[in-house]
């Protein structure tokens, strides 16, 4: 009887091991099993986008279109192939600080990853500052420049933070026809890698960021070459190894303090190569943007030619507002990338027995936040296409008018957006999304800080308030002009769509109602109100461009159905007008 319970049991553990081997054989010769997760693909980043594609068409000339299109087919193509490449070394170092050599000499050397010297050339043969100084387009220069920088960013490892500035500094020195300016902008503005200077942009100071007035203590000492010697401590210098940069601080003349600020030149190495009277204390370590270095400096009467006499804020205003559309740039195209990753890894990724893209809950959050992204990407390209028109002299004083108010709303609102559908974004990847070795983690570190750079919320929703009291409201009548004009088109009869513009005109007659209450009463728009008040702008101005695109559309136009419905989510989805809802509730 044991013997034949023996048998049995033995028979029982064979088949128990078999089924064991046949259910696990997959562990077997590894831990991690046979699955393997198929990763999102990143395609030609223009012939992927038919949003960019189609702007550009409707709105270039012909014979511009043609030559900016095929230009951007290979670049499209660039920035998911070799470009990315460079951008992934970059993103997985960290810059270093040598500041003595072996035998003690002070050398403060930064150590950065080849890749980052190669996107400084790549940046110079593509024309990424270039293309609106030298392309002959003319007013269409920015909006190709928009367009490239768009597909550039979210590849470029924070090398789009140098141009920026880059850009900003040749707005500035085009114009000074004086030796060391004019040579500086040549290398500015050069497609030659050998040749191609980057710019800083060193304002920040230990006591406060953008109360650059108050808190600036860098003094300039003359010289008697007719330089200015430098002295001070700059606190958040962004791009530490460019060429040159532009700064700010008080000349001291025979003790003598004078009151206002003065905007200088400087290169931050001399002939021999040695630095420029500069000291690197430290790099900083920051929650994102890692790739490129910022850092401490102490000038020590650091060689520096005046730009200005005592109006330094209004000299380096036209380098901020360059900077701020670049800020933008990047906040729009970050969101345009993670949507594509997203989108291609919901068609990928199977979960509960189907794709991602196939779960309705998932379909529906991926598409709120092209809802966000498509607002984003219209007022982006809008106000590029004013800057053109601006720069090359071809806009009237409305346009003009219209550009003052439009850059800071833009900059603060897709600075806003970025983190939040960046964030969501990750959320599309699980724990993929949280992984750093997938890429994808960085985008969330880094869109934090667009934001904060050239100016916080609440201090671009202050210069809004600016901008309406010093043109005395001129400012806002052109905005509500404007506003009119993109909600009068009405080709596309879309129920939908005319359903969309009757929210939207309404929300638009209770921020005109709220603002000529202001008015009426002589006041002056509440501080405390900016903020409100900026985001009931930018959406309904938003809004308008959504519309305006929708209803100028071919009803057989395969786009038409989906530009309406993101148009009527974003009109119809929230609140347009928070600083009415605000003053209703007295808060």
């Amino acid at each position: 009887m044991h013997s034949v319970k023996r048998k049995l049991l033995n028979v029982y553990n064979k088949l128990h091991l078999k089924r064991t081997l046949k259910y696990h054989g997959d562990f077997a010769s590894s831990k991690t099993g046979r699955f393997v997760q198929e990763k999102p693909f990143l395609g030609n980043q223009y012939l992927d986008d038919p949003l960019l594609q189609n702007y550009l068409a409707k709105y270039l000339p012909p014979e511009v279109f043609k030559l900016v299109d095929k230009d951007l087919k290979l670049f499209g193509a660039a920035v998911a192939g070799y470009i990315l490449h460079h951008h992934e070394n970059v993103c997985s170092f960290e810059p270093q600080l040598i500041q003595y050599d072996a035998w003690g000499k002070r050398v403060d050397k930064l150590v950065m990853h080849p890749s980052w010297n190669a996107l400084h050339d790549i940046c110079a043969e593509e024309g990424l500052v270039s293309i609106p100084y030298v392309s002959k387009l003319d007013k269409w220069g920015r909006l190709y420049q928009a367009a490239k920088l768009y597909l550039f960013s979210p590849s470029s490892g924070l090398y789009s933070c140098p141009i920026a500035m880059t850009d900003g500094a040749a707005s500035i020195l085009k114009v000074r026809p004086e030796k060391p300016f004019k040579d500086a902008y040549e290398k500015l503005i050069s497609n030659n890698p050998n040749l191609f200077w980057t710019s800083g942009q060193w304002m920040t100071e230990k006591k406060g960021g953008s109360d650059v007035v108050n808190s600036t203590e860098t003094i300039a000492v003359p010289q008697s070459d007719g330089t200015y010697g430098l002295h001070g401590f700059k606190w958040f210098t962004s791009a530490t190894d460019a060429n040159i940069s532009l700064t700010l601080a008080k000349i001291v003349e025979d003790g003598i303090y004078q009151p206002n600020l003065t905007l200088f030149y400087l290169e931050t190495k001399t002939a021999a190569g040695e630095l420029n009277g500069i000291s690197i204390e430290k790099l900083k370590k920051k929650l994102g943007t890692r790739q490129m270095p910022t850092a401490e400096l102490i000038l020590s009467g650091s060689k520096a030619y005046k730009l200005s006499d005592g109006r330094g804020i209004a000299s380096i205003a036209p380098m901020l507002n360059i900077t701020r559309l670049h800020n933008s740039v990047s906040s729009v195209s970050i969101m345009r990338r993670l949507l594509n990753l997203a989108n291609d890894y919901s068609k990928k990724r199977e979960s509960f027995g189907k794709k991602l893209i196939k779960h309705p809950l998932h379909a529906l959050t991926i598409e709120k936040m092209e809802v966000e992204q498509q607002a984003a990407f219209f007022f982006l390209m809008r106000v590029f296409t004013l800057f053109g028109l601006v720069e090359s002299g071809a806009a009237n004083n409305e346009e003009k008018l219209l550009l003052r108010i439009l850059v800071p709303l833009l900059k603060l609102y897709t600075g806003k957006q970025v983190s939040s559908v960046v964030s969501e974004a990750l959320e599309c990847f699980g724990g993929h999304g949280y992984l750093e070795d997938t890429g994808i983690p960085v985008y969330l570190r880094d869109a934090q800080v667009l934001s904060i750079w050239e100016g916080t919320t609440n201090v671009l929703s202050l210069d809004v308030l600016r901008s309406i009291h010093k043109t005395k409201g001129e400012v806002l009548k052109t905005f509500i002009y404007d506003v009119q004009r993109n909600l009068t088109p009405s080709s596309n009869t879309s129920d939908v769509l005319q359903n969309a513009k009757s929210i939207l005109v309404n929300s638009f007659d209770n921020l005109k109602g709220y603002i000529n209450s202001v008015q009426l009463k002589e006041e002056l728009f509440s501080e405390v109100s900016a903020r409100d008040l900026s985001y009931s702008l930018a959406r309904v101005y938003m809004g308008s461009l959504l519309y305006n695109e929708a209803a100028t559309m071919h009803v057989d136009d395969k786009s038409s159905v989906n530009l309406i419905k993101i148009a009527y989510r974003w009109i119809a989805g929230q609140d347009l007008i928070p600083v009415v809802t605000a003053d209703k509730l007295n808060f």
